[in-house]
This record gives C-alpha cells, sequence and structure tokens, in this order.
C-alpha cells in the first residue's frame, strides 16, 4: 500500500518546486564585453558638413561614384545586451583615393563624397551607414572611425577594420590591439548592391 502523504508535504512541495526553476532562471547573465577605443585619429572634421545624413555616397546632390560600395551597420547595446535608445553613431573614413575632408590632409577630398555620417538610434539600438569599402593609405590599413554619444557625453571612440585586408598585419594600431583584434575587425561580405559588414558596439551607458 502506498505511504500517504499529508496536504501539508503535498502543498509544500508543490510551492518548493516552482521556486528552485524560478531561482535557476534567475541566473544573471554574463555581461558582454566592452567594444575597445581606439584614437580619433587628427581628421575628425573640423566643420561637420551640412549634409551629414547616412548616406556618404552623396554630398548634397552629387552622387560618388568611386570606390566599392557598402552598407556598414550594427547596433549600439549596453554590458547587459540592452540597446541604447538614442546614442548618436558618427563614422568618418577617407574617399577611394585616400584623402579626408580635412584641412590637415590638404582638403584634397573628392566633394561627392560626403566622409562624415551620423544617425541617432532608435529603441532597437539599431544604426546603419551607406558608404564604401574603406581603403588604404600611407602607413594605414583600410579602417573607418566610429564614435558613440548619448547626450552630451562620449561613450566610445573607435576604429573599424575590415577582416582579411594584407594590410592589417602592417599597421601599428591593428597590431597593438592584441587579442581584441577580433571585436574591431569585421568582414564585408558580397551583398546584393555591394558589400556589407555588421559591427556590434557595446558601451558603458
Amino acid at each position: 500500500m502506498p505511504p500517504i502523504v499529508s496536504r501539508r508535504t503535498a502543498t509544500a512541495a508543490l510551492i518548493a518546486l516552482p521556486w528552485a526553476w524560478t531561482g535557476a532562471r534567475a541566473q544573471p547573465a554574463k555581461p558582454l564585453k566592452l567594444t575597445p577605443s581606439q584614437t580619433e585619429g587628427p581628421f575628425y572634421p573640423v566643420r561637420l558638413p551640412d549634409d551629414s545624413d547616412a548616406d556618404l555616397l552623396r554630398n548634397g546632390t552629387a552622387a560618388y561614384g568611386k570606390g566599392q560600395p557598402a552598407w556598414v551597420q550594427g547596433t549600439v547595446q549596453d554590458l547587459q545586451g540592452q540597446p541604447v535608445a538614442g546614442a548618436q553613431v558618427e563614422i568618418w573614413q577617407c574617399d577611394h583615393d585616400g584623402r579626408y575632408h580635412h584641412p590637415g590632409d590638404g582638403g584634397r577630398a573628392d566633394p561627392a563624397f560626403q566622409g562624415f555620417g551620423r544617425v541617432t538610434v532608435g529603441a532597437d539600438g539599431r544604426w546603419r551607414f551607406r558608404t564604401i569599402r574603406p581603403v588604404a593609405y600611407s602607413s594605414r590599413t583600410p579602417h573607418i572611425h566610429v564614435k558613440v554619444k548619448l547626450g552630451r557625453h562620449e561613450l566610445l571612440t573607435t576604429q573599424l577594420y575590415v577582416e582579411g585586408d594584407p594590410h592589417n598585419e602592417r599597421d601599428f594600431l591593428w597590431r597593438r590591439l592584441g587579442e581584441d583584434r577580433a571585436l574591431l575587425t569585421v568582414p564585408f561580405r558580397p551583398g546584393a548592391d555591394g558589400v556589407q559588414a555588421n559591427f556590434p558596439i557595446v558601451v558603458q551607458a
């Protein structure tokens, strides 16, 4: 004959079981790794261009036709993986001939190339730019400068690199990254209208 279980014992068991499962689910997630910062470099715009939207291949009414078109996109998240809504993402880079819109570089960049863009991320933390696959110049490997701001606070300044580019190993800033290279070096894969790169950003917000 099976043992008789009292109502009090059965009730305690039913209460304890879901508590155990809830406790297992409530374990805090491991924090994400911060995106490494890097130098701003000498060519951040002295004056932001009148046209500074997400499409760097159009500057006003002028269309830029050089280089390999690229979509560069990603998300901005905090250490817990939550989107940082309202953050601003800025990018700037040289044109296909290796020239920046900056007096320190002679101001000889193609006027049709916008060279700088800024977007504000929404509730999902996503951002996206239309630009060109970055090119090498002088001693630098191909890269895109990236800055993240939230209100008046600058959260990150860094550089984005092209996975597998032969110039990487000769670039002093890329070599200095060590194990953090993987966080800033992403593939530029063929897409329907140019190459595409995905660059997730994690900041202390």
